[in-house]
């Protein structure tokens, strides 16, 4: 079966997929739930989506998709640099280019570049980097460049007349790969726990108390991003990115105690980290430790000690 991405053809999606499993058949989709309902409805096997940028932030609408819609469950994830470029049709130089097409996110991040190099130039905002690409690459159109990555460039027959004229060299995105419930992946030792945790009631402390269940047991968090319920000012839920696997205990127990807290905790995945960083476990927090403290426990309630 296919794997959907967030298309068209040549977006960066594309190429963390590409990277992500190689020699699969593509599935590209209009926008992040059309491929995330791809996964869900069995069109695809999986879905590869962007989640959050080292400059721009979280993805929302990954966020929303993944917290609201059908479950689904995280099983891979990649950091891809970004690298922009500007794409022209062949001849074209950088005196000849009045109007640049590309996404908002690009224009932000190549505000330098463009201020330099083209301070006359009309930007213009595009669904994507790669539609920009595509428009740009017709007969007639009525913009002279693109900023997208060079994938696109490949796909549509445009050259690339610069490269990396991102303002920062190190922005990069995390992609994640999903699909529907099933086995998850082996702890390895360096993993990553996603939830969504949604308030039982609010009140002071709530937060705090959350944060505490992973506090406690030695858990670090790597991510936590607040989104609205919708049903008002000042409802949210929260999203989470834990070290460690589910299959750990201080992970584990974690969870546990974060679902009796809360209305609702929806478990997204435990999936190797990209970065391959293992989790300092502190003392008193290991397996071993936790199923030695429990083993007492039940000695103490047989009466044995």
């Amino acid at each position: 079966m296919p794997i959907a991405y967030l298309g068209p053809e040549g977006t960066f999606c594309e190429a963390a997929l590409r990277i992500l499993d190689p020699g699969a058949e593509r599935l590209p989709c209009a926008n992040v739930t059309a491929a995330l309902e791809a996964a869900r409805g069995g069109d695809a096997e999986a879905a590869v989506v962007p989640l959050e940028n080292s400059v721009e932030g979280a993805i929302t609408v990954t966020l929303d998709e993944l917290a609201w819609g059908r479950p689904l469950l995280i099983t891979a994830e990649l950091l891809l640099p970004v690298e922009f470029s500007l794409l022209v049709r062949p001849g074209t130089g950088l005196p000849h280019i009045k109007r640049v097409f590309t996404h908002p996110a690009a224009l932000t991040q190549c505000r330098n570049y463009l201020a330099r190099q083209l301070p006359d130039a009309v930007l213009v905002a595009a669904p994507s980097t790669a539609a920009a690409a595509l428009e740009v690459s017709m007969p007639g159109s009525p913009y002279d460049a693109a900023i997208g990555p060079a994938i696109a460039g490949e796909h549509y027959g445009l050259v690339e007349l610069a490269a990396r004229i991102g303002d920062r060299d190190d922005t990069v995105t995390r992609f994640v790969r999903v699909a529907r419930p099933g086995a998850l992946p082996a702890p390895t030792g360096a993993d990553r726990t996603s939830l969504v945790a949604f308030l039982k009631d609010d009140h002071p402390g709530a937060l705090l108390a959350m944060l505490s269940e992973f506090s406690v047991r030695g858990v670090n968090l790597t991510r936590i991003e607040s989104r609205p319920t919708g049903d008002g000012i000042g409802r949210y839920f929260f999203h989470f990115d834990a070290e460690g696997h589910i299959g750990d205990a201080r992970v584990g127990e974690a969870l546990s105690g974060l679902h009796r807290l809360c209305a609702d905790v929806r478990f997204l995945g435990s999936y190797p980290r990209a970065d391959r960083l293992a989790p300092q476990v502190r003392t008193g927090t290991g397996d071993a430790e936790f199923s030695e403290a429990a083993g007492w426990l039940a000695r103490v309630r047989a009466g044995e000690v």
